[in-house]
C-alpha cells in the first residue's frame, strides 16, 4: 500500500510539472506505469494574486486551507504544495492543517545540505526571494544563500508572471536567468535554487551556470518516497 498524495496548487505550469513528475517517476519505484493515488485541488491564481499583490498573507492562506481540507475529505494522506510563494501563508494554518503538510523549503535545505553546497544563488518571485521561507529552511541546515539585486529581482518576477506561468518559454528568459545566475556564481554561490516551481521549464542541468536545485522535482521526489515508504 502507498499513501495518497494530496497536491494543493497554485499556478498551473508548476502544479503540472509536479504532478506529470509524480506520475512517471512512480514507475521506478513500483513498476511500469504505477504511481501511487494522486488527487489536486488548485483555486485560480488569479484568486491568490488579489491576496498577495495587497500583502494580505492570511487570505492566501485561507485559500490554502481550503484545498488542504477537500483533499483530505477524498482521502488524501499527508500535502504537498508545488509553489514557492505561497508557502509565505503557511504560518498562519500551520495548526489547522487537516494532514501533515511536507515543506518544499525544507526539502530542498535538506538536498542542498547532502550535496555539500555551502552558498545558494535563491531565484523565485520577488515575494519569495524577499521572503523568509528560504532563509529560514536554510539556516536550519547551515548553508547560506545570496538573494539577487533589486532591479534582478523585478525582472525574474516579471518573466515569472508575464511568461511562464502562461507557458511562455522565450531564449531571452533564458539569456536573463544565465546572467544572474554567473553573476551570483562570482559571488560564491556553488548551486541555484530554482525557488519558483516554473523556473524548470526554462532552467536545467544543460543550460545552468550553476548546479540547479530544481524545488518542482525535489519536492515531487519526496512526495513520491513518502508515499511509497510509509
Amino acid at each position: 500500500m502507498t499513501q495518497h498524495i494530496g497536491i494543493v496548487a497554485c499556478s498551473a505550469e508548476g502544479a503540472a510539472l509536479c504532478y506529470r513528475t509524480i506520475c512517471i517517476e512512480g514507475a521506478t519505484l513500483l513498476g511500469p506505469h504505477d504511481h501511487p493515488e494522486v488527487s489536486m485541488h488548485t483555486h485560480s491564481l488569479g484568486k491568490y494574486m488579489k491576496y498577495i499583490d495587497r500583502d494580505d498573507w492570511r487570505g492566501a492562506a485561507q485559500l490554502m486551507l481550503d484545498s488542504a481540507e477537500r483533499l483530505a475529505s477524498i482521502g488524501a494522506d499527508f500535502l504537498i504544495c508545488p509553489d514557492n510563494t505561497i508557502h509565505q501563508a503557511l504560518p498562519f494554518i500551520n495548526d489547522r492543517l487537516p494532514r501533515p503538510w511536507l515543506h518544499i523549503a525544507e526539502v530542498v535545505a535538506g538536498e542542498a545540505k547532502e550535496r555539500g553546497f555551502r552558498r545558494l544563488a535563491l531565484t523565485g518571485t520577488r515575494y519569495l526571494v524577499e521572503s523568509d521561507v528560504y532563509p529560514k529552511a536554510l539556516e536550519a541546515h547551515g548553508v547560506d544563500f545570496i538573494r539577487p539585486e533589486a532591479a534582478e529581482r523585478e525582472e525574474i518576477n516579471r518573466i515569472i508572471f508575464d511568461e511562464l506561468v502562461y507557458g511562455l518559454f522565450k531564449p531571452e528568459a533564458v539569456g536573463y536567468f544565465q546572467r544572474v545566475i554567473t553573476r551570483l556564481k562570482n559571488e560564491g554561490c556553488d548551486a541555484v535554487i530554482l525557488g519558483c516551481t516554473e523556473i524548470p521549464l526554462i532552467m536545467n542541468d544543460a543550460n545552468s551556470p550553476l548546479p540547479p536545485l530544481d524545488s518542482t522535482r525535489l519536492l515531487a521526489r519526496a512526495a513520491l518516497k513518502r508515499a511509497v515508504e510509509a
